[in-house]
Order: structure tokens, then sequence, then C-alpha cells
């Protein structure tokens, strides 16, 4: 099977300008290829992954695939997916992102057969009227106007800033094949307008020149909501922001209804291995075997197999309440989220202490709870109201973990 039909497989087609030159283009020889990114943040998130991740396979496949990060266009904005204008940011921001960005790429692929390039660096060298005579002169207003990045702005404005942003990346595709005769550009399905864009520009400079666009689906759950978001907001790939535990379980939380899709998009595991775990998923959903597999593979394409060990590691032992073996590492990724409060005490009776807390409101409350078994201490159920907390019998005597009823986690931070 040709990747195009295991990209089909997948789900991972959207639109192509040409799918038939391209699969005929790529069962000739390897190609150099490439997708984009603005450096608007310091992180990508799992959305972002989307095209990455058919980068990824390109590579895999023996392509070359090379990323771009906007040094130049990050000064613009890309006004695709957006209602307003975007803030423009310093140039500290730009350089402070952009190598961030690089140290995440390469460790999602390598050092080998792939490159890292950034468009400041022919942007920045072109003069205004060079601009204009050279590529402005190669676009129609008003098929400019129709691409839907801008038409959906037309209500609210949109500044020449961000109108012109489509030319600069239909410069840099053209840059790019004549440097290093990259002939295909990949990208997420609001992509698609400067994408063609760049398509055409390469054309009406050299119109025999094989080159072509390639666009992801609009990655959608099974309820209609937009991929790639949680409860708490966007899942980062930088272990700083999401936690690899939290990114982990992100995954292993997807609904059965998508989980097969999200195992042929976002793995690389066989169609055999796939076609099995969507079958499990039939049988025995309550196992939840494919979400399991999905965390692993994810965690451990992002973060590292070390990682995703002790990620997944995290994840039994708070299931099965073993709360008590956790490091204080671990103690930390798995409790980042919950309610928290500083507390400066030594040992003290349970009912004293869950009130100081303020875990619990009254002493009369508390005494109910610990009576009722509805309290744990350090993953230990406590159900003796003389009981002691001492901080110092686990995690480095620096946290005390408690429990109130079957999911409320408290984390009390011990300070001196």
């Amino acid at each position: 099977m040709d990747i195009l039909e295991d990209l089909k497989w997948r789900g991972a087609i959207n639109q192509c300008t040409d799918l038939n030159g391209l699969r005929e283009l790529l069962n000739s020889k390897k190609i150099s290829l490439y997708c984009g990114t603005d450096p608007t943040g310091d992180s990508l998130h799992v959305g972002h992954l989307i095209p990455f991740i058919m980068l990824k396979r390109f590579q895999l496949a023996g392509h070359h695939p090379y990323i771009l990060i906007g040094g130049g266009t990050g000064f613009i904005g890309d006004p695709s997916g957006r209602k307003t204008e975007r803030q423009l940011q310093t140039a500290t921001q730009v350089q402070h992102n952009k190598e961030a960005l690089t140290r995440q790429m390469i460790k999602l692929f390598g050092t080998e057969n792939f490159k890292i390039v950034d468009n400041y660096e022919w942007l920045s060298k072109i003069s205004l009227l060079d601009f204009l005579r050279d590529y402005g002169k190669s676009f129609n207003v008003n098929t400019m106007l129709s691409k839907e990045a801008v038409a959906s702005r037309l209500k609210n404005g949109i500044s020449f800033t961000e109108f012109s942003y489509q030319i600069l990346q239909s410069v840099d595709f053209l840059y790019l094949n004549n440097v290093d005769h990259i002939q295909l550009q990949i990208g997420g399905a609001d992509q698609w307008g400067n994408l063609t864009n760049g398509v055409y520009l390469i054309h009406s400079k050299k119109p025999n020149e094989k080159v072509f666009g390639l666009t992801i689906p609009l990655m959608l759950k099974a309820d209609g909501t937009k991929f790639g978001k949680s409860a708490g907001g966007a899942v980062w790939l930088d272990a700083n922001k999401t936690s690899p535990f939290e990114f982990y379980q992100f995954w292993f939380n997807q609904d059965d209804r998508d989980v097969v899709k999200y195992l042929k998009y976002f793995t690389f595991l066989t169609h055999q291995e796939i076609d099995d775990l969507a079958e499990k998923v039939k049988l025995e959903p309550q196992k939840r075997e494919a979400q399991r597999r999905l965390a692993e593979e994810v965690t451990k394409f992002v973060h590292g197999e070390k990682t995703m060990k002790q990620a997944e590691r995290i994840s039994n032992l708070l299931f099965n309440g073993n709360i008590q073996d956790l490091s204080v590492s671990e103690l930390k990724q798995a409790f980042k989220k919950v309610p928290s409060v500083e507390i400066n005490l030594d040992s003290v009776n349970v009912i004293d202490w869950l009130v100081q807390t303020e875990i619990e409101s009254s002493k009369r409350q508390a005494r109910e709870d610990v009576n009722n078994g509805a309290i744990m201490i350090n993953g230990q159920k406590v159900n003796d109201e003389n009981y002691i907390v001492d901080p110092k019998n686990h995690f480095e005597g620096k946290y005390v973990v408690a429990r109130k009823g079957k999911r409320n986690y408290f984390l009390a931070k011990v300070v001196r």
C-alpha cells in the first residue's frame, strides 16, 4: 500500500490540488515536502499535531520533511480561524517562541532526514518594491477576497497586514521550491486557500513545475466539538504546561466513538493492530484497551518511552488506590490541578487537620465523614477519630494527600 492509500485509510486526506499527479510523483521518487507553523506561542498543542503527524508518516516512508517555523510571518499573523486581528508580537517574543518550537520539533522528528527552516531568512530581505513588483502582481485581489480565511473576516474588517499573509506564505513555497526543490506543502483544512495560492504562484513563475498542496480534515469529536481541548483548556506538548500524566490521561479518556479514529490518525500502529483494537472496543469496551494503547503510543511519540512509562505507572497507582507508592515528582504530576492548601503543621489529630486545611467546614462534619469511612489520608482509609496525621510519614514530609468520598482529592503542601 502506498502512502496516499495509507493516509486515505486513516482518514487523513481532506483536499489535494492534484491527487493523481501527487500519487504519480510519489511512486516515481522520494520528495521533499514541508509544513509550517508560526511562533505565536512557545509550545504546540495536540491540535497542532494533526499536520505534523502526516509529515512524520512521510519521513518514515523515506521522504524528506522540512518544517518552516515562521519567524517572518510570525511578525504578521495568519488570519485563518480568527475573527479579530492578532496582537503583534515583539522580536524578543518571536525569538523565544522560535527556540522553544525548534526544540519540540527536534524531539518529534529527530535530526536525521529532517530540516527546520525560518522564513525570516528570506522574507526579511525582500524590499517593498520587490514585493509588490515580483509577487503582488501575481495575485488578483478579487481572488484573494474570496479565500475563506479572508472572506470570513470582511464583516468585521481585516488589516492590509493580515490580508497580505497569504502572499507571504505563497512566497515561502516558491522560495523552498527554488532552493530545496520542495514539491508538496501540507496543512490543516483552514490552510487550503494559502496552499492553493502557493501552487498558483509557482506555476505562474514555472509553468511546468510539479508542486502540490494537501490538507488534513478538520478533526471533530463524536459530539461535534473541535478536537484538542480538555476541561482545563488546551493540551500542550510542553511538559511544563501539560504534565505527561495529564497528557496520557487526555488520550486515555477518549470516547469509545472516537478512539479508533484517533488510533488511525495519531499512532503509527499497523492496520491490523488497529482493526484488532477496534474489535475490542465493540466486544469489551469496559477494558478500554484501545484507549490505553492510544495513550501509550501518543505519549511515547511526544515525550519518549521512559516518560510514557512513568505516566502509565502514575495512572495505575491512582486507579488501584496506591497513591502512597508515588514518588514526590509523580505526586506533583498527578495532583497538579487538584485543590491545594499550604500548611505549617507537624503531627495533628485528623479531625483538627481536616478543619484547619478547610477540607471540612466543621469538626462535626469531619467526625461524621471519618466515622462513615469517607476520608482517606495518603491512600489509607481513616475511620478513627484519634488518627494522627503526620506529614513525615510520606512523600519526604512535603505533602499530604486527602480524599473525601470517591473523587474529591485535596493536596496539602507542607511549609516550614
